[in-house]
């Protein structure tokens, strides 16, 4: 029941997230929603912070590893690559970056909030840095990147798309071309 309650609580959480965003986020409507009492809230999460760190923290592990997964698979980089433009897609259909961006953007003011995001984010970016070292062989001389620079360059690229296709429409086909021409890339190079 307490589970079940913890889970109603967060799936709460995100529609009201993804709704209202971070600065009108209420935590009476996210119990309300959830149909469990407000004290509920404080009992599992601690407070308003408490629960949207922990829905961020278990939206996160759930992409990271289907991440892990796509990039441990035995594919070429660059169609691991184009697989990942693709979940950024979908991360961006399921309003997965609108509450990363939400959350980031809170961390900007909030030094808990953006301690407990960047953790989250350096999952990321660590990832990208193995696939790096691992396709090195096959990518040749990085000249002056190293992997873990390479990584970073990635990972903003991504993020900072993220960001732009919040702002609209518009964005999305710049986007898009921009990080998909990096995948055509490594297909290219071969690998």
């Amino acid at each position: 029941m307490a589970a079940e309650t913890r889970e109603r609580l967060l799936e709460a959480a995100r529609e009201c997230l993804l709704s209202d965003g971070h600065a009108n986020l209420s935590t009476r409507r996210v119990a309300d929603r959830a149909g469990a009492p407000l004290s509920q809230i404080h009992y599992h999460f601690g407070g308003r912070q408490g629960l949207l760190l922990a829905l961020l923290a278990q939206q996160n592990e759930q992409l990271l590893q289907r991440q892990e997964t796509m990039y441990g698979a035995e594919e070429p980089l660059w169609r691991r690559y184009e697989q990942a433009c693709a979940f950024l897609r979908d991360d961006v259909a399921s309003g997965y970056v609108r509450m990363l961006q939400e959350m980031i953007a809170a961390g900007w003011t909030d030094t808990a909030i953006g301690t407990e995001v960047s953790g989250l984010l350096r999952g990321w970016f660590d990832l990208l840095e193995r696939v790096v070292r691992e396709a090195a062989d096959e990518l040749g001389d990085l000249g002056p990147f190293s992997p873990r620079s390479i990584a970073a360059l990635v990972g903003l690229a991504f993020m900072g798309g993220e960001s732009m296709l919040l702002l609209g429409d518009s964005w999305e086909a710049d986007v898009f071309d921009a990080l998909e021409l990096v995948g055509a890339a490594l297909k290219a190079h071969g690998a």
